[in-house]
This record gives C-alpha cells, sequence and structure tokens, in this order.
C-alpha cells in the first residue's frame, strides 16, 4: 500500500490511500468505517437531455463521488472491496451509491485517524516494501505452497511426485524439487522452507543451485508438522519476523554501498537536508535514506 497525507489536523484529515494487493484490501475494510468519509472515481449513470418520448439508455460515465459510509464489505475471492453510503459530493447527492475498490485504485479517506489506524497503515505501507511472503512445507513426495495474507495462511498448490513406497528414491525427490521450484519461480518476497527431517534443507540447497536470487530471500525451518500446520509454527515461532527485519538489513546495507560508491565516484548522488530536500522536489529523488 502506499499512502499519503494531504491535510491532518488534531487527527483529523484526509489520507490518499493506494491499494496494490489484496492485502491492502483486507487492511482498508479495516481502516474504512461507517461515518467516514470516502472519495474514488467510480462509474454511474448519467442521463442525457433528449427529444425522444422513448428513454435513452442510461450511459454509465466516470465520476468522482464522496459518500458518506454506511456499509464496508471485503470480498476475498473476487478481489474487491465494496463500499457503499450516500453520495455526499458529486453528482445525485444524497442518493445510494457503491464504491468497488480494486488494487491499483487510489481513493481518499477524510475522518479522525487513532493511532491503531495509523499503526496499520504504517504495517501496509511496509509489507508492500518486500512483497508477499510464501511458505513451502515440504516432506518426501509432496510440497504444499502457501502464501501468507495479512488475514490468515492462503493455499496455493500442492506439488505430489511419485507414490509413497518410491517417494524416497533420488529420481522422485529430483522431480519433486524441479517441480516445487516451478511452483514458487514467480516469488517475488521472501520464501521459507518448512518441514521436519532434511527434505526441506535439501531443496534450499537445490534453489541455490538453479535459482540464486530466490535462494537469498529463502530460509529453512524446523517443524513437527506439515501442510497447514507446519505455517501455522512458522508464524508461531516468529520466523517471518526475523527473515524480514534481515532483508531490511540488508537492503539498508546495499544502500548504503551504493551511496558512498557514487560520492566516491560522482556520480548522482545528494546529501544533506538541502540537497535531498531539491532533489525531492524537483522529482529527482531515486531513492531517499533517513
Amino acid at each position: 500500500m502506499k499512502a499519503e497525507v494531504r491535510e491532518m489536523k488534531k487527527q483529523f484529515g484526509e489520507i490518499r490511500l493506494f491499494p496494490e494487493t489484496l492485502d491492502d484490501l483486507w487492511h482498508l475494510s479495516h481502516l474504512i468505517r461507517p461515518g467516514d468519509l470516502v472519495f474514488a472515481t467510480t462509474f454511474r449513470g448519467v442521463e442525457t437531455a433528449t427529444d425522444k418520448i422513448r428513454p435513452e439508455k442510461v450511459e454509465k460515465r466516470p465520476v468522482r463521488l464522496g459518500i458518506r459510509v454506511e456499509k464496508v464489505e471485503f470480498h476475498q475471492h473476487t478481489n474487491r472491496l465494496r463500499v457503499s453510503g450516500v453520495i455526499e459530493s458529486g453528482v445525485d447527492v444524497s442518493a445510494h451509491h457503491t464504491l468497488n475498490i480494486e488494487t491499483g485504485f487510489e481513493i481518499s479517506v477524510i475522518k479522525r485517524w487513532r493511532a491503531v489506524d495509523c499503526e496499520r497503515i504504517r504495517r501496509a505501507v511496509a509489507a508492500s516494501e518486500y512483497g508477499v511472503v510464501h511458505v513451502v512445507s515440504i516432506e518426501e513426495g509432496e510440497a504444499q505452497v502457501y502464501r501468507l495474507r495479512q488475514f490468515g495462511p492462503e493455499w496455493v498448490t500442492t506439488v505430489t511426485v511419485g507414490s509413497s513406497k518410491g517417494a524416497g528414491t533420488g529420481s522422485s525427490r529430483s522431480a519433486l524439487f524441479e517441480k516445487t521450484l516451478e511452483a514458487v519461480s514467480g516469488v517475488t518476497g521472501p520464501l521459507v522452507v518448512a518441514g521436519p527431517g532434511f527434505v526441506k534443507d535439501e531443496f534450499v540447497d537445490y534453489v541455490k543451485t538453479r535459482d540464486p536470487d530466490l535462494a537469498g530471500r529463502t530460509a529453512a525451518v524446523e517443524t513437527r508438522r506439515i501442510g497447514r500446520g507446519a505455517v501455522q509454527e512458522v508464524i508461531g515461532q516468529g520466523v517471518i519476523e526475523r527473515l524480514l527485519g534481515d532483508l531490511h538489513l540488508g537492503r539498508e546495507v546495499t544502500l548504503m554501498e551504493e551511496v558512498l560508491l557514487r560520492i566516491a565516484t560522482g556520480g548522482a548522488v545528494a546529501y544533506g537536508i538541502r540537497d535531498v530536500r531539491k532533489a525531492v522536489t524537483y522529482g529527482a529523488a531515486e531513492t531517499v535514506l533517513v
């Protein structure tokens, strides 16, 4: 999620929010409450004047509306947040309307912001920095992939290779590793490989030889259970927080090395409050470090 404070006075004001993932929509379902004023671009039927006796089909056009919220519904399976209420700004004032908010949409929320609301926004913004965390629960002959949503684990796929009798052979294990890596090849965030025994460690070694970039974001975790139970153990052990912390530290070190390199070579870099402010004002700032 991206957020921009437009105006704020004594905790009351407007914040623009840009949901980027399904998790962000879930966060919005907890941020927006009845009584809040929400602005967004939506489609609404606009009647046009005509000389014909029979009415023309009402054309839906994009309009920006501000509605006083009455109801908020999060629809996980359709990747949508429905915000319903009475129009207070825009066309058809006093009529009811529902905003269908999806990822990539921009909305503005005007309300009294509680400390817990600001903390939720901070968490949503921080989570978008690394992408969604995935967990692979792996054992002989089978691997299950889960996506860790903010609202709980979400099953993605199950990879099964061979029968239980021949699952431990070298060829079947290689086939399992190959198919499992293919299933998580598009993962852009951290990856946790969990399970009992040594299969998880061998899979991590396999990833290191096939996909070094993904391996740099991968951690192996010993668990007693498999499947969803293993995911719950991973969460309970605090592995996710430690992994994200290590990635954050590594990213900071890499960025500081880049700053020092650009200073040494006369590259494009600004430091000091005045020069950094100028670079941001001109839209020339690639990354800002505080």
